[in-house]
């Protein structure tokens, strides 16, 4: 059996070009999917905010159409970059979408942002940046083979199982879902997306090297598209619904941060990327990912409390 392999670029900067661009797409899709979905939610009743006849609102809406292309666009680019660069060295550039999204607001609002979120946003890029520098030194790329492709669709599977759950539970229990629970599912299944997606792209490279079999290891590989397909659609589900329950930023705070934190660990625990790292390393890792990910709640904090303050403020 032949294992599909990841190949290393020559082309790192490239792709983190690339993946500069993708996040700027992915800040100004998710502007304008939040505009979109904030004007079919207003005429829409509490109860039914985002079902079926809300969509079908959603596709003849002109902004969040629009948005949906810059998106689209975005995940077009950072597949491009993924060919040019390891995981670990672009995923995490998706970051910067959140000092996109900033300016955005900027521009949109005309006032700038408050210092707690100024704030919220450096934590978050300082802890991706510091995880994504210690994984860039310690990383090894080894050949993807068919026990690992199984990894991670049963860890996907795992994830997708526990999320049913959780939806389940609350609604059977009638409880309330936190509004972050909507940013960290949709962060967490593109994170899946983006790993899926470059094993897909490693096997693209070794099939158009060698001469193609249809063995185990593709059919493996049809399960990674499927599983690609699945995780994609119920994230872009729970995008849309936070963008009902939170403001732009914490969800591209969600995409850009929780997304390569899964992504990077995976890259780790499953395709062994970084095997033989030293005790400091794993320490960085811990405390890195810990700090980006409190930023996500930090950020989502501020937000409210802002948001509580202009309320109090108003005539």
């Amino acid at each position: 059996m032949t294992p599909a392999t990841v190949t290393l670029t020559s082309l790192p900067l490239a792709g983190i070009g690339l993946a500069v661009v993708a996040a700027a797409l992915l800040a100004v899709g998710n502007e304008l999917q939040s505009r979109g979905v904030a004007a079919v939610a207003a005429r829409s009743t509490a109860d039914s905010a985002l079902g079926a006849k809300q969509f079908t609102r959603l596709l003849r809406n002109g902004t969040w159409l629009l948005g949906s292309v810059a998106f689209g666009l975005s995940i077009i680019v950072q597949l491009a970059s993924l060919t040019l660069a390891p995981l670990i060295v672009v995923q995490p550039v998706g970051v910067t979408a959140l000092v996109f999204a900033a300016l955005l607001t900027v521009v949109t609002t005309r006032k700038a942002p408050s210092r707690r979120v100024t704030r919220s946003i450096l934590i978050c890029i300082a802890g991706v940046g510091v995880f994504v520098t210690v994984a860039a030194l310690v990383a090894q790329q080894h050949a993807i083979e068919e026990t690992q492709l199984v990894a991670i669709l049963i860890v996907l599977a795992v994830v997708l199982a526990a999320l049913g759950g959780v939806f389940l539970f609350s609604r059977l229990r009638q409880w309330p879902i936190p509004p972050m629970v909507y940013v960290l599912a949709g962060g967490l299944l593109t994170g899946f997306v983006a790993t899926l997606g470059k094993t897909v792209i490693g096997r693209v490279q070794t099939v158009l090297s060698t001469e193609f079999m249809f063995d185990a290891a593709t059919v493996l590989t049809l399960f990674c598209v499927l599983g690609i397909a699945v995780a994609g659609g119920l994230s872009i589900y729970f995008v849309q619904v936070a963008h009902t329950v939170a403001r732009p930023e914490v969800v591209v705070a969600g995409l850009t941060v929780i997304d390569p934190v899964v992504a990077v660990v995976l890259g780790i625990t499953i395709l062994g990327e970084a095997a033989g790292a030293p005790l400091w390393a794993v320490l960085a890792f811990v405390v890195a990912g810990a700090v980006a990910v409190s930023g996500v709640f930090l950020l989502s904090a501020a937000q409210e409390k802002d948001a509580r303050e202009k309320a109090v403020a108003a005539p």
